[in-house]
């Protein structure tokens, strides 16, 4: 009877032990669950208060989504440079097509443009291919246009010299806007140590893009590009030198998931609209490691080092040398009452060196669309002029007018703008219907090189924006809040 008690008491026990444990897990979910309600219910304040100057009411307005930093696609590097004597092995499965064996004769005076238009047929019928411009001959070749589509990629290996004609209107007869052409190619690259000679200094006589007659009977009146990529994708252009272009002297037009690198662009600093790279209309482009400068020349007084112009979208720009011209510019958009539109454009580790002005956005007024998502960081300018410029009353002549219309630029990013300048460190002129919204300034140190000449403060018109970090000097023009 005892035993029958005492199990008794035993289980009685155990179930009050249970019970309590029952009841202690229940208050701890309880109470962690009242907590994170209370966590996330803190942080959600927290997020909702902002310096807007206007109170929140109900639930609060999520933060802005920030720009994302282009990342251009993934694309196979270029063969390996090898000595000058010898180029690299072509693609697996296809040939060498060498422009010797096509009839070039490689003097620099016997027109070649032929052999290198044969070499290029034979090369885009065939298996993965490469065509081959050798070293140690210079090679005379007027305006062509080396166009796809090929059966298969092909590779252009330039380590000769390829010289433009100087003078001649039959030899400019069909190449009006441009010398070198490569249209409508899917993964083309153009690589090698060769130079791409544009002698370019018969069209420098005149300022204008468009002369009013022929050159003394001897060239077109139109100033051609040295090397342009029309219509095409997965295009890389490594190693080469583009010199004396008669005006650009490397565009793209209507192209996606482009690479320049190690590419080298020059020509004398008076050379009158020698803009360097040049893109428009093309999206996913990446140049890095590029030469936009030497000691003496490159990328002419009055010229931009990159300009980038509507239809772009995707551009990754960095570590690259320019100067001295016009810097790195986007625009100018909305000529001539157009629309445009450019966004997600980062600019990095950029050394500008003797400009006019360091990055700029210019827009003519009458035009509409949009400039967004702009982000310069990291940019090292010496003896620039002007080193951060907006300016949306752009006009390349005497006098234009004033239209309201304009392009609307927003989320612009200047971070980490650091050197010299000489005549005034800021100049942010946006338009009075449209203007600048989400302009951030951050790290900006900007020293006067010394004085020479009249200066200038920083100037704001219609920029709404902030400040952060050191500002140096200080832009006390800029308003605080984004006109809605």
């Amino acid at each position: 009877m005892a035993s029958l008690r005492s199990r008794g008491s035993l289980t009685t026990l155990l179930l009050l032990l249970l019970l309590l444990v029952l009841m202690a897990c229940s208050s701890f979910a309880t109470c962690g669950a009242t907590r994170d309600w209370q966590l996330d219910s803190s942080q959600a304040g927290k997020k909702g208060n902002g310096k807007s100057g206007h109170g929140n009411h109900g639930h609060p307005k999520p933060n802005p989504k920030p720009c994302p930093t282009p990342k251009p696609k993934p694309k196979p590097s270029p063969t390996p440079q090898q000595s000058p004597s010898s180029s690299p092995p072509p693609p697996q499965g296809g040939g060498m097509f060498i422009v010797l064996d096509y009839g070039a004769d490689g003097d620099g005076v016997t027109d070649d443009t032929e052999a290198f238009q044969a070499a290029w047929a034979a090369a885009c019928d065939g298996a993965p291919s490469k065509v081959i411009v050798p070293s140690n001959f210079e090679f005379l070749v007027g305006p062509i246009s080396f166009s796809g589509p090929c059966k298969s990629e092909v590779v252009f290996q330039v380590d000769g010299k390829i010289i433009a004609p100087s003078s001649g209107r039959k030899a400019w007869s069909s190449g009006l806007l441009q010398w070198l052409e490569f249209r409508v190619l899917k993964g083309i690259r153009i690589e090698g140590r060769g130079i791409i000679e544009g002698q370019g200094s018969a069209w420098w006589s005149s300022s204008s893009s468009l002369l009013g007659s022929e050159v003394s009977g001897q060239v077109p009146h139109v100033k051609p590009t040295a090397l342009r990529f029309y219509g095409s994708s997965d295009v890389t252009v490594s190693g080469i030198t583009v010199r004396n272009s008669p005006q650009v002297h490397l565009k793209f037009d209507s192209c996606q998931a482009v690479e320049v690198t190690g590419v080298t662009i020059s020509s004398p600093g008076d050379s009158p609209n020698t803009d360097g790279i040049h893109l428009q209309n093309s999206v996913n482009v990446f140049i890095h490691n590029t030469d936009l400068s030497c000691d003496t020349c490159v990328c002419s007084i009055g010229d931009d080092c990159i300009s980038i112009q509507t239809g772009c979208s995707d551009i990754l720009v960095q570590n690259v040398n320019c100067g001295p011209g016009h810097g790195i510019s986007i625009g100018g958009l909305g000529k001539a009452d157009t629309q445009a539109s450019v966004s997600n454009v980062t600019v990095q580790n950029a050394n500008i060196v003797g400009a006019m002005i360091g990055v700029r956005i210019k827009t003519w007024q009458g035009g509409s669309g949009f400039v967004k998502c702009i982000r310069f960081a990291k940019i090292k300018v010496s003896n620039v002029k002007t080193p951060i410029v907006i300016d949306q009353f752009y006009c390349d002549h005497g006098e234009c007018k004033n239209q309201t219309s304009a392009v609307a630029l927003s989320d612009i990013t200047y971070d980490g703008i650091v050197g010299t300048y000489t005549v005034q460190p800021v100049y942010l002129a946006c338009s009075d219907s449209k203007p600048c919204r989400n302009i951030h300034l951050s790290d900006i140190q900007l020293q006067l090189l010394k004085q020479r000449g009249r200066t200038y403060d920083p100037f704001c018109w219609q920029a709404y924006g902030d400040l952060q970090g050191p500002v140096e000097p200080p832009i006390t023009c800029l308003r605080s809040k984004n006109k809605r």
